[in-house]
């Protein structure tokens, strides 16, 4: 199971982190990370997710209108 890292649950505060798990919750921590995370938290994501894979899944993730906008333009 990938433990997330310190950095990255500060944005899960309202989750069980000993439940939470890449594995089981990807689509989730994705889109969390997407909306809520700083520089560092996007290195991670981006360091674990193809950046192809979060362009052809950006339409999945329910992103606020501001992130959305932002992801759409950095990934291309």
């Amino acid at each position: 199971m990938t433990i997330l890292p310190d950095y990255v649950t500060k944005y899960f505060w309202g989750d069980n982190l000993s439940e939470l798990s890449w594995e089981k919750h990807q689509k989730y921590i994705v889109q969390t990370l997407l909306n809520k995370g700083d520089g560092r938290a996007s290195e991670w994501l981006l360091s674990r997710v193809d950046k192809n894979t979060l362009k052809e899944n950006l339409p999945t993730y329910k992103l606020d209108k501001r992130s959305a906008n932002f992801w759409e333009f950095y990934l291309t």
